[in-house]
């Protein structure tokens, strides 16, 4: 006869036994240590080799850079006239074309005018009335050295021809202010250059009018002008006579030689940016108006301190940095900043030169920390 143990014996003992080795192979909850914990300003991780979510950088003192300003291509204003007629009319002919060099006083279109008629008539009677009182005046004197007028009447006379001679000066002025003697009025290029802009067909009526389009508008393409536009914080580095290089589109990888003519004495107060003015040779004509452009300047060196923008944060009413004291110790560091440039940010105080900060990641770390409140340190 055989004795055994009952079977739920057996069972028993064996979840007991699985229990004391699974309290022996694990340590009490309370013995963990904490991944990252706070000591004051500093945020200490538990296992610094892991701490590869965030990126460290060097405060570096300023080593020179390079200011890129956005900008484009404009007429040199110095060198383009908008040729407009000073009287109404209608376009009889047009002789020049966009692309054709024109010389000074060259005529480029014709139009008939009534104006321009007006005034060639005007200068026809004046011419008239002017000869008719010079004729008279010579009668006048001949009679005065007879002794048969009066002293007042040879006054008259003469004052009558000064006015006829007057008249027909003012009618010559006119006439000539609106391009000489030809039946039609002859519209002339003010000056020599390249007719880039042609706003006009035969049997177009124009007027005169105030804000009116330019018929044509004429310029010297071998040099052209550069409006950029730059920020407040720029001001100190963009002085007159500064060389600058540009990049367009049209030519990836070559650079044209320019530089700055002229700084606004304003700040747009729509776009907070200040226009600045330069100019570039452009003898082979590459370069065209309104080409968008990016224009370099090569900006000296200083000692100022400045580390990557995403170093700072700001927490409260101040901005601070994380400063990597050791492997895994950062500690939170007030700092005072000055301007941003191509993504660095000046440092005024707080840091020294050759400290390591955390560029990225850390708001992670910040997390760790209470808010701090208006005006605490």
């Amino acid at each position: 006869m055989k004795f055994g143990l009952p079977r739920c014996f057996f069972l028993l003992l064996g979840a007991l036994s699985l229990s004391l080795l699974a309290a022996c192979s694990s340590e009490p909850e309370a013995a963990k240590k904490p991944a990252v914990r706070t000591d004051g300003e500093r945020v200490l991780l538990a296992e610094p080799d892991k701490a590869g979510f965030l990126q460290i950088a060097t405060v570096d003192r300023d080593q020179g850079e390079i200011l890129t300003l956005p900008g484009r291509i404009v007429w040199d204003e110095e060198r383009t006239v908008r040729v407009v007629p000073q009287v109404a009319g209608r376009i009889q002919r047009v002789a020049v074309a966009v692309g054709q060099a024109v010389k000074a006083g060259e005529t480029l279109a014709w139009l008939s005018s009534p104006d321009y008629g007006q005034a060639r008539a005007e200068l026809r009677k004046a011419e008239a009335a002017y000869r008719l009182a010079q004729q008279n005046l010579v009668r006048q004197r001949e009679l005065r050295e007879a002794g048969v007028i009066a002293e007042k009447d040879w006054q008259q006379s003469e004052a009558e021809a000064a006015a006829a001679r007057a008249e027909r000066e003012r009618a010559q002025r006119q006439l000539a202010s609106l391009g000489g003697e030809a039946d039609s009025y002859p519209l002339k290029a003010p000056l020599a250059g390249i007719v880039v802009e042609r706003n006009l067909n035969p049997g177009m009526e124009f007027r005169p009018e105030a804000g009116a389009l330019p018929l044509f508008v004429i310029t010297d393409p071998a040099r052209l002008w550069l409006q950029l536009d730059a920020g407040e914080a720029d001001l100190a580095a963009l002085k007159p006579g500064e060389e600058l290089s540009l990049e367009v589109k049209a030519y990836p990888g070559e650079r044209f030689a320019g530089v700055i003519r002229h700084v606004a004495d304003f700040v747009d107060p729509a776009t907070r940016t200040l226009r600045v003015r330069g100019e570039v040779a452009n003898p082979d004509r590459r370069l065209k108006a309104e080409m968008f452009v990016r224009a370099s300047i090569r900006l000296p060196a200083g000692q100022a301190l400045s580390v990557p923008s995403g170093a700072v944060f700001l927490q409260g009413e101040r901005r601070y940095v994380f400063v990597e004291e050791a492997a895994g110790i950062y500690r939170r560091q007030a700092v005072s900043v000055g301007r941003e440039r191509n993504g660095r940010l000046e440092i005024l105080g707080g840091l020294e030169a050759g400290v390591r900060v955390v560029s990225e990641g850390n708001l992670h770390l910040l997390k760790y920390f209470k808010p701090v409140t208006a005006g605490a340190q």
